[in-house]
């Protein structure tokens, strides 16, 4: 194999001189709110009744929000509530416990969000970024390269547009609610960590200021920013941290993700476990298995014995078979192999599992959606 990988910006910003989304009211605190209607000459005191139908009731209709006074009601939603985000398509898979949605965001951006239901729970699959910069070569996002940062709020209606479909009954089994959320959408989290964090305080922060939900129920992944993986174990929010390794080798990593050419396989897996350390809170590794590139026997020992150089019981390995994107030489491992790679890491002591598949028939594999579109 041989892959020429981009060369990575010395900083991690979206490009210069964008126009920003409008404000939403899940950018802002509860004083942000209702600062923010002071300064528009509104009563302040109706920031929390917005709150209130945004987080709490999942209303999107201002006609139903009825203890708003009719004259001012317009101008209120305008403030806080404008609208963020179209939904362009929506694909269903899995007799529709899997709904795929692509967005069109204000400035024309496309992004992805994926619901997953299952018997014990409900998981919002989301995006932070309109692209990404990190540029591996295996990743339909990534080949696309950074079109912008998205906002707190772009982030969290995501989650709210999920959790008012699972309200209504409009996902098959039935009216429900969203327990879960992972950034593993489009993007690298940890490079939008302003917008990402405050997502993540909107969604903890208890109803009718935010989501209500539990922090543990909560997964930021990255490809491996040590700098603010290490920002992250200092925020004082026990979310899960997944760090996407792909490759237990420099070698090999070095191909895979570029940023390891940056942050060595050493130095991130350092930073992962000074996560747990801090946190008390088990580190998810995740692997994604590539057909002879990655899956060799070989490479799940090296995989353990990294690990478990840093101790035990402090990760948990997740294989994901590779959602292959058209034309890619990238493809999923034999199941043969598969079977053999988490054989030998449970015989070490990891703890492992390989990722229940979803949503291969809907163009699965992040960023395959906004690139046919």
């Amino acid at each position: 194999m041989s892959v020429n990988p981009k060369p990575l910006p010395l900083v991690f910003d979206e490009p210069r001189g964008r126009k920003k989304p409008p404000r939403h009211l899940a950018d802002l605190d509860e004083a942000g709110r209702k600062q923010l209607l002071i300064d528009a000459g509104l009563p302040g005191f109706r920031a929390k009744q917005l709150s209130n139908h945004y987080f709490a009731r999942l209303v999107d209709d201002p006609a139903e929000m009825t203890d708003l006074p009719a004259g001012q009601r317009d101008d209120l939603v305008k403030a806080l509530l404008p609208e963020l985000m179209t939904p362009l398509r929506r694909l269903e898979a899995d007799k529709g416990t899997t709904v795929k949605t692509l967005w069109k965001l204000f400035d024309g951006a496309l992004v992805e969000s994926v619901l997953m239901r299952y018997k014990d729970r409900t998981t919002m699959c989301v995006s932070s970024q309109a692209g990404c910069g990190m540029a591996c070569p295996f990743c339909a996002t990534g080949q696309g390269g950074l079109q912008r940062n998205m906002s707190t709020a772009e982030i969290v209606e995501q989650v709210v547009a999920g959790a008012r479909a699972m309200t209504r009954g409009e996902v098959a089994g039935g009216v429900g609610r969203v327990s879960n959320v992972v950034f593993m959408g489009m993007g690298e989290p940890l490079a939008n960590y302003k917008a990402v964090i405050g997502a993540v305080r909107r969604l903890t922060d208890p109803a009718p200021g935010g989501l209500g939900m539990s922090a543990r129920h909560v997964t930021v992944s990255t490809v491996g920013l040590v700098p603010r993986i290490k920002q992250l174990a200092d925020e004082g929010i026990p979310v899960t941290l997944a760090l996407s390794l792909h490759a237990p080798d420099d070698e090999l990593r070095n191909e895979l993700v570029p940023i390891n050419t940056r942050f060595s396989v050493a130095e991130t897996v350092d930073a992962a476990h000074e996560y747990f350390a801090k946190t008390g809170r088990r580190v998810s590794v995740e692997y994604a298995m590539m057909r002879g590139i990655n899956d060799q026997a070989h490479r799940a020992d090296l995989l353990a014995d990294v690990l478990n150089e840093r101790g035990r019981g402090w990760v948990h390995v997740n294989l994901i078979p590779l959602n292959p994107t058209p034309g890619s030489k990238w493809t999923a491992s034999d199941p043969a192999d598969e079977r053999e790679f988490v054989r030998r890491l449970e015989a070490k002591g990891i703890s492992t599992t390989v990722r229940d598949t979803r949503g291969s028939d809907i163009d699965g594999a992040c960023g395959q959606l906004a690139a046919v579109e």
